[in-house]
């Protein structure tokens, strides 16, 4: 069976965690955590990257320095994952969805505006696939009406949006390492915080609430409870698995991009006669690789197709169950406008493998059983 995703594993991740162990330091904020978090501020150009134990805890940990409060609202798309409303509705807040873009299933950045009312204070764009949303317009959006941006770029390292890191327009930024993601620590996440003067209550509220980081810094000769917080720090031995990944990560996103390609490439025929759409990246934005899909004509082909696909030891899977759809999304949130394109077209998509170290036979042989589904009209 080729596996839809391998975590990926370069070389040197048990010789970090093995120097992680002997240097009697596995807990939070370790030598290979600050390797990572000073790796992602150059990279990106963020102010400070502080490393968490999700991508669901940094958009929590970004809430919480966001002030939001019972009754407030947030504007975001419905497909996405849960973390993105859960964040917010811990706090109280209301998720309000408004409809995606069936060219890159992300927000539809026009609709935006006409869902703000008096109580919205943040936007929380998703960058699907690691593809940018249009953020000069969502930018112009929340300066205008003095609203927040908490980027939800799970999957967007390594992507930019003209020429700018996913995760660096907002006042803050969220990216995931959990196995799924093209770099990982297993279970794991970073905040980019863009704004200096956040820095401070950031590392005060990941460490408990307390001022621990200072005091490690040699900033004051001890540290005591300063606000509320919760640990959100990962062990450094998580961050060992992750340095050596980004160590090598311009050659893992190589290696994702020419799988991407070829993909690309071999289904364009498919899409010319109508069988399949295939994804589209604006010119504007560069993306990572994150994932390749699909989109079949409707949800009874691309069932078919999955389990054609599984039948000849391909697995292929289907995405995000649309928020507003689900019971919590039901309870704690509302959807705002004509629901067009979200449920439509998250019925069609269906993601193939994809991973650092899939092998061009096997490439292959996913563009092969995939034509040959359509060949054989099974649908």
């Amino acid at each position: 069976m080729i596996s839809f995703n391998v975590p990926p594993c370069v070389g040197k991740e048990s010789q970090y965690v093995g120097e992680a162990i002997q240097n009697h330091k596995i807990c939070g904020d370790g030598e290979f955590t600050k390797r990572c978090n000073q790796w992602l501020e150059k990279k990106t150009g963020t102010a400070k990257a502080l490393l968490t134990t999700s991508c669901t805890h940094a958009t929590e940990l970004a809430a919480l320095l966001a002030d939001i409060k019972p009754g407030d609202e947030v504007i975001m798309p419905s497909y996405t994952f849960v973390s993105t409303a859960n964040a917010f509705v811990l706090r109280g807040a209301v998720p309000v969805f408004v409809d995606i873009r069936p060219d890159t299933m992300n927000i539809d950045e026009t609709l935006i505006e006409d869902a703000i009312t008096e109580r919205t204070r943040a936007i929380v764009p998703v960058h699907y696939a690691g593809v940018g949303c249009e953020m000069d317009v969502i930018c112009d959006i929340a300066k205008r009406h003095n609203l927040m941006i908490i980027e939800d770029a799970a999957q967007g390292i390594m992507a930019t949006y003209k020429g700018k890191a996913l995760g660096t327009f907002g006042d803050y930024g969220c990216y995931s390492f959990h196995e799924t993601k093209n770099y990982s620590m297993g279970e794991g996440g970073a905040l980019l915080i863009n704004k200096s003067e956040a820095v401070e209550r950031a590392e005060i509220l990941r460490e408990k609430g307390t001022n621990r980081s200072q005091f490690y810094r040699g900033q004051i000769d001890k540290y005591t409870w300063m606000d509320y917080g919760s640990s959100y720090l990962p062990s450094d031995i998580n961050a060992a698995y992750l340095w050596a990944q980004l160590e090598m990560a311009d050659e893992v996103n190589e290696y994702r991009l020419e799988i991407w390609k070829q993909y690309h490439n071999a289904f364009k025929g498919l899409e010319e006669s109508g069988y399949i759409q295939r994804p589209v990246v604006p010119r504007e934005c560069e993306h990572n690789a994150h994932m390749y899909y699909i989109k079949a004509g409707n949800l009874e082909i691309r069932t078919n197709l999955i389990q054609y696909l599984k039948d000849h030891n391909v697995n292929a899977v289907f995405h995000y169950i649309p928020l507003h759809n689900a019971p919590a999304g039901k309870e704690y949130g509302r959807f705002h406008g004509e629901d067009r394109y979200t449920t439509k077209e998250s019925e069609r998509l269906l993601r193939l493998p994809m991973y650092y170290g899939l092998r061009e036979e096997e490439q292959q042989f996913v563009i092969k059983t995939v034509y040959n589904f359509f060949n054989e009209k099974l649908y």
